[in-house]
């Protein structure tokens, strides 16, 4: 595939198409109320039949476009004229004539902003995420859409304003969008020459400055750049054999194993200004004996504080199947399929890996010598958006480590937003058996405390240092005071690393 066939539509002429696609309400919320949750989720997905059901017989203006732009069915001259500026939109590349008919060149999708802005992203036509396999892996270079991986590094990021942020393997552009919201200036990178150019159809038809497009591969093309002050990066993180014509551009990283993502992390911090923060999504191999944890934090460069968070675990035949799925394998020879299964699971077998885990790796370049790496596992529900947990980790990370036990006690501190008590114990006991923090926000997590911790949790309102706090309860408790003050720091680690406890 190249970008021959891709639309070369002027400033005016992109102007025009986005106020017609608002008029005729073909948005994210238009979309919803059209079609229903339920067929508008399976778009997402990548299936269509509940959109084209949904849509069947509907003459309006939304449903014309989206048979036009989400189905990709020809749409008659007369009735597409009713709704788009067509001939311009001919001359542009965005349609093409058949017979009596129009058809679109390329798949433009609502997707509403974090503030509630109407935005479109530009990708292949026919090419779901998850299901890019219409093509059976024959077109490389095809550049998908918005899918689960890019919404969640989209809502991962730290949304502060930067001076200079940088996206790389843009894609369809959708982090780069995200980006043009909080950054002065912003770079966005790829191997694909198609992708650069959907990239900016993307952030053109939304309204958004258009960023410094640059081709090449991860960070090559800003070598020469100074720092920046945000990285985020959607990689081709699948760990898979294939090799030359058998890559797929925007899963496949074509270094073997998890060696691509190792090598973003790695180069990372030689790329971020003091203080930068660099965050994407990656897999990683489960090597037999060893522990995935330590496995990662390796790959974090000296002088970067990180937090390492595993969503999920698939052995290595789930992963096969998945990815193999995604190709559109399965839908042709059997024969086929079952060989590049027994390819897959001997590259497996060969680097002794047992399974692959998939996550998100967020990284503050800080200069101390004394780093804070964490790796944890957390599959549990979370509430979206994270990118202020994700600040806040790394700035409680860096509070914990310049503060000792006795500057800890002489800290305030309140009690996060959202943070619940619950107790726990058979009925009608006179004690609780557990007393548990739970948080309503962010990673949702939820600690079991002793009476020191609930105590400190329902007395630390941001007016007293934790260490009056302290004695109070020990002179409450008619405990040794001296005793309650040595066990209280760890308890404020604890508490203030996980986000329950906020300084003040």
């Amino acid at each position: 595939m190249s970008t021959a066939d891709l639309p070369l539509p002027t400033a005016a002429g992109t102007a025009r198409l986005r106020a017609a696609l608002t008029a005729s309400a073909f948005t994210a919320d238009g979309l919803l109320e059209l079609l229903g949750a339920p067929a508008y989720t399976a778009l997402a997905r990548g299936e269509t039949v509940p959109a084209a059901r949904a849509t069947d017989g509907e003459d309006s203006a939304p449903a014309v476009l989206v048979r036009l732009f989400l189905l990709q069915r020809p749409v008659p001259y007369e009735r597409a004229r009713a709704v788009l500026p067509v001939d311009g939109l001919l001359g542009d590349g965005w349609l093409l004539r058949e017979g009596a008919g129009v058809r679109a060149t390329v798949d433009v999708r609502p997707y509403a902003g974090p503030e509630g802005q109407d935005w479109w992203v530009v990708s292949d036509s026919g090419f779901g995420v998850g299901g890019a396999g219409g093509a059976g892996g024959r077109d490389r270079d095809v550049v998908l859409g918005v899918g689960g991986a890019s919404m969640t590094l989209a809502q991962l990021t730290v949304r502060e304003p930067v001076d200079r942020a940088l996206d790389v393997g843009t894609g369809s552009g959708v982090q780069a969008l995200h980006l043009a919201q909080h950054a002065r200036r912003v770079v966005a990178t790829d191997v694909n020459p198609r992708a650069l150019r959907m990239a900016a159809l993307t952030l053109g038809l939304s309204g958004a400055a258009e960023p410094e497009l640059r081709e090449g591969s991860l960070f090559e093309p800003v070598a020469r750049d100074a720092g920046f002050d945000l990285i985020v990066a959607n990689p081709p993180f699948v760990i898979s054999p294939a090799q030359g014509a058998d890559t797929l551009t925007y899963r496949d990283g074509g270094m073997g194993g998890d060696t691509l993502c190792r090598t973003l992390v790695e180069r990372s911090a030689d790329r971020l200004t003091d203080g930068g923060v660099c965050q994407l999504l990656a897999n990683w191999q489960h090597v037999e004996g060893e522990d995935w944890r330590e496995r990662v934090a390796s790959w974090v460069p000296a002088g970067c504080d990180a937090w390492i968070v595993q969503r999920e675990r698939q052995d290595i035949t789930e992963y096969t199947e998945l990815w193999l799925r995604d190709a559109g394998v399965h839908r042709g020879d059997p024969g086929g399929y079952e060989r590049l299964y027994g390819q897959w699971l001997a590259e497996f077998e060969r680097r002794r890996t047992r399974g692959v885990g998939f996550g998100w790796i967020t990284l503050r370049r800080t200069g101390s010598r004394r780093p804070s790496v964490t790796a944890e596992e957390w599959p549990h529900a979370v509430e979206q958006p994270l990118g202020e947990t994700a600040r806040r980790r790394l700035a409680l990370a860096a509070f914990l480590r310049d503060h000792d036990d006795r500057a800890l006690l002489a800290t305030r501190y309140e009690l996060a937003e959202g943070v619940v008590q619950e107790q726990v114990g058979a009925p009608g006991a006179e004690d609780p058996e557990h007393v548990v923090l739970r948080q309503r926000h962010g990673m949702m997590r939820a600690h079991a405390v002793d009476t020191l911790g609930a105590a400190l949790a329902g007395a630390c309102d941001g007016t007293l240092p934790a260490g009056v706090i302290v004695d109070a309860i020990a002179q409450l408790l008619e405990a040794d005071p001296v005793q309650v003050r040595e066990g209280a720091p760890a308890v404020l680690r604890t508490l203030v690393g996980d986000g329950f406890l906020l300084p003040v």
